[in-house]
C-alpha cells in the first residue's frame, strides 16, 4: 500500500478520536464561556495548563520509549509493556499520596487556598491518565485503531456528558428548587470545580475500559531494560517539559505577570484562553497527526524511500494546515459565536495563534532526526532553547502588551525551533524537505489573509462571499500545483523491485564508472548566480515586505506583496524544473573527452571491458 496512504488512513482513523472527540469536547468551550464569567473560566484554564505539565513529568517519556524498545525487536513487547506499566503506576500512586497531604499549602501557593480540593481532584486525572497512556500506546503500536478511537470516545462522551448534567440540569434545578434531588447535587461554592469532578470520573471510566489492555503486562519487570528505556526517555521529559513550556506556560503565567489586580488578571486570562480554543482546528490536526505520525516515521525508517517520502509528507501537512488557517481566519465572523460575547474582543490574536501552532506543525515533522538517530539529548537542547525564548518573549511582551504579547511569544518561539531543527536536521539526517514549496504555501495562505481583510474592509465586500472565493481559489492552486504529485507519490514496493534488479556491487561498479568518467572542475568553476537565485531572492524580499505590511496595518498592499512573492517563487520554480533534466543529462552522459576514442589505445577499452565483465558475474551469482 502507498505509504502516504496507509499514513492518512491511520490519521483519519485516529482523527475520530482526536478531531472529532476533542471537537466534541471542546464544544464544552461554549457552554463554559456562556455560563461563567471570564474570571472564573480562568481558573479552569489556569489548571489544565498546570495539568500539561504535570501530564509530561508523570509519563517520564515512557510512551516514546515504548515504541522505540518495542519497534527494535530486541526484546519481548510484553516485557517492555509491562516495564513502563509497573513503573508509571509506583510513580503515579506516589504523586497521588503526595497531593492529599500537601493539598491546603499548594492551594494556597496558587491563591487558591479556598478551594484545596482542586489540588487533589487535578492529581488523581493525572494519575489515572498517565498509567492509561501506557495502554493507549499499546493500542497504537498494535495499530488497533479503532478500539483505541472507541475508547477515547466513551471518555469524551461521559465529560461531556456529566459537564452538562452538573453545569445545566443541576443547576437550573437548583435555581428553581434548591430542596430538589437535582438541585441537591448543585452547590454553588463549588462552581467551576463541577469541571474538575466531570472529568476525574471520565477518568476513571476509562482506565476501567483499558484493563483488557494491562492483561499479561504486570509481570516481567526487566531492570536492565528499565535502565536503558530511562537513558533513552528521560531526555524526552526534558523535551516535553521544554514543549508544554511553549504550549501552555502563557496561561500558566500570564495572571502572575500581567500589571492588573488578580480579579483583572483570571479575566483577562480567560479571555485569551477562550480566543486560545478558536484555534482547535489546527491543533487538532496536529495531535492526530502526532498519533499516526510516530509510529509510522520509527516503522518507515528502514526502507529506502523513506526520506523522500517524510519530505513529501511535510509538504503536504503544511497544506492541509494553511487550508484551516484560511478556514478559520476568512470566517472569524462566523467563528467568533463559538465563544461568549464577553470573550470576544481578543479575536484579533487568533490569526497569529493560528499561524505560531502551524510552524509548531512544522517542528513537529523536522524533529523525527534527533528520534530516528538515537539523537534524543540534542532533541532536548532545541526544545530547550524554544523554552527559554518563550520565557523571555514572555517576560518582555506581556507586561507592555497584555496577552497580545503572550500570541506574539508563541509564533516566536516557534519560528526560532523550526531553524534550528532544520539546521541540525540537515546535518545528522538529512531529508530533502521542499523548503520553497513550504514557505511558498505558508506565504499564500498569509497573502490570501491579507487580500480577505482588504476586500472586507476596504472594498465593503461580504465577509462568506470573500472568504469563499478566496478558499476556492487556494485549493484551485494546490490541485493545479500538487495535485498530480500526490497520485503519483511513490509506492515502496514497486521502488524496491526497481532497485533490486541490479545487486549492490553491481550498481557500486557502475557508479564507480560513471565518477571515473565524469569531468573535474577546475578551480575556476565556482558557483555563479543564476536567474533561479535571483527569482528567490526577490520573492524572499517581497514576502518580508507582506509580512511587514500585515504587521503595519497596511492592509492594502499586502496582497499585493504576496502575490508578487508567489509568482516569483512559481517562476523560479519552473526555471528549476526545466533545468533538472539537463542536469541528470549531463551527470548521466560522460562528456566528449572522456568517451573513449578507437584506436587511441587501449586504456579506455580495457577499464570499459572490466566494468562489463564485473557486471555480468555479479548478475550470474545472483
Amino acid at each position: 500500500m502507498n505509504p502516504l496512504k496507509r499514513l492518512a488512513s491511520q490519521t483519519a482513523v485516529y482523527g475520530l478520536s482526536s478531531i472529532l472527540g476533542r471537537f466534541l469536547n471542546y464544544l464544552l468551550v461554549p457552554l463554559y464561556t456562556y455560563t461563567f464569567v471570564p474570571a472564573d473560566y480562568g481558573v479552569v484554564a489556569e489548571f489544565y495548563a498546570y495539568m500539561g505539565f504535570l501530564a509530561v513529568l508523570m509519563t517520564f517519556g515512557m510512551e516514546t520509549g515504548y515504541f522505540r524498545f518495542r519497534s527494535a525487536g530486541e526484546d519481548d513487547p510484553n516485557t517492555v509493556l509491562a516495564t513502563v506499566l509497573r513503573f508509571l503506576i509506583l510513580a503515579n500512586g506516589g504523586f497521588l499520596a503526595l497531593a492529599l497531604v500537601f493539598q491546603q499549602p499548594v492551594a494556597e501557593l496558587l491563591r487558591h487556598g479556598d478551594h484545596p480540593e482542586y489540588i487533589w481532584w487535578v492529581a488523581g486525572i493525572l494519575a489515572m491518565d498517565s498509567v492509561g497512556n501506557a495502554a493507549f500506546a499499546r493500542l497504537r503500536a498494535e495499530e488497533r485503531a479503532l478500539r483505541f478511537a472507541s475508547i477515547k470516545l466513551i471518555e469524551i462522551g461521559a465529560n461531556i456528558g456529566l459537564n452538562v448534567f452538573f453545569i445545566v440540569l443541576c443547576r437550573q434545578a437548583f435555581e428553581a428548587d434548591p430542596g430538589s434531588f437535582l438541585g441537591r447535587l448543585w452547590v454553588p461554592e463549588i462552581g467551576v470545580g463541577y469541571v474538575f469532578i466531570s472529568n476525574l470520573a471520565a477518568s476513571g471510566l476509562k482506565l476501567l475500559l483499558l484493563t483488557p489492555q494491562f492483561r499479561g503486562a504486570l509481570t516481567g519487570f526487566d531492570g536492565a531494560l528499565f535502565r536503558r528505556m530511562l537513558r533513552y526517555s528521560l531526555p524526552m521529559v526534558v523535551i516535553g517539559m521544554a514543549g508544554i513550556v511553549n504550549e501552555m506556560l502563557d496561561r500558566a503565567a500570564l495572571k502572575f505577570l500581567l500589571p492588573y489586580d488578580d480579579a483583572t488578571n483570571m479575566a483577562q486570562l480567560g479571555i485569551y484562553s477562550a480566543v486560545f480554543k478558536l484555534s482547535i482546528l489546527m491543533m487538532l490536526f496536529i495531535q492526530a497527526f502526532r498519533y499516526a505520525g510516530e509510529p509510522f516515521f520509527f516503522s518507515y525508517a528502514k526502507q529506502r524511500d523513506a526520506k523522500e517520502i517524510y519530505a513529501l509528507v511535510l509538504t503536504w501537512f503544511v497544506i492541509f494546515c494553511v487550508f484551516i488557517f484560511l478556514l478559520v481566519t476568512l470566517f472569524i465572523d462566523g467563528f467568533q459565536y463559538f465563544i461568549g460575547e464577553a470573550y470576544r474582543e481578543g479575536l484579533h490574536v487568533v490569526p497569529v495563534l493560528l499561524l505560531a501552532n502551524l510552524l509548531l506543525g512544522v517542528y513537529v515533522n523536522l524533529s523525527i532526526w534527533y528520534k530516528l538517530t538515537d539523537r534524543t539529548l540534542m532533541g532536548a537542547w532545541v526544545a530547550l532553547t524554544g523554552a527559554g525564548i518563550t520565557v523571555v518573549s514572555l517576560w518582555l511582551l506581556v507586561p507592555a502588551f497584555g496577552y497580545e504579547g503572550a500570541a506574539w511569544a508563541h509564533l516566536i518561539c516557534y519560528s526560532a525551533m523550526v531553524v534550528l531543527s532544520y539546521g541540525l536536521g540537515r546535518r545528522y539526517y538529512p531529508v530533502p524537505y521542499e523548503v520553497l514549496r513550504v514557505f511558498g504555501y505558508i506565504a499564500l495562505g498569509l497573502g490570501l489573509f491579507a487580500a480577505g481583510r482588504w476586500l472586507t474592509d476596504e472594498l465593503a465586500w461580504h465577509p462568506f462571499v470573500a472568504g469563499s472565493l478566496l478558499l476556492a481559489l487556494y485549493l484551485l492552486l494546490v490541485a493545479v500545483l500538487d495535485g498530480r504529485r500526490l497520485l503519483k507519490a511513490p509506492d515502496s514496493r514497486r521502488r524496491r523491485e526497481m532497485k533490486t534488479r541490479r545487486t549492490p556491487r553491481a550498481q557500486a561498479t557502475m557508479r564507480q564508472a560513471t565518477m571515473r568518467q565524469a569531468p573535474s572542475r577546475g578551480p575556476a568553476a565556482g558557483w555563479r548566480p543564476s536567474l533561479r537565485h535571483i527569482d528567490l531572492a526577490l520573492a524572499a524580499a517581497a514576502a518580508l515586505m507582506a509580512v511587514v505590511s500585515l504587521v503595519l496595518d497596511d492592509v492594502a498592499k499586502a496582497p499585493l506583496y504576496a502575490l508578487l512573492a508567489y509568482l516569483l517563487w512559481r517562476l523560479r520554480d519552473r526555471r528549476q524544473e526545466r533545468a533538472e533534466p539537463e542536469r541528470r543529462d549531463s551527470t548521466r552522459r560522460p562528456p566528449s573527452h572522456a568517451r573513449p576514442i578507437p584506436n587511441a589505445g587501449s586504456d579506455s577499452a580495457t577499464s570499459q571491458a572490466k566494468v562489463e565483465t564485473v557486471a555480468a558475474q555479479t548478475d550470474r551469482r545472483r
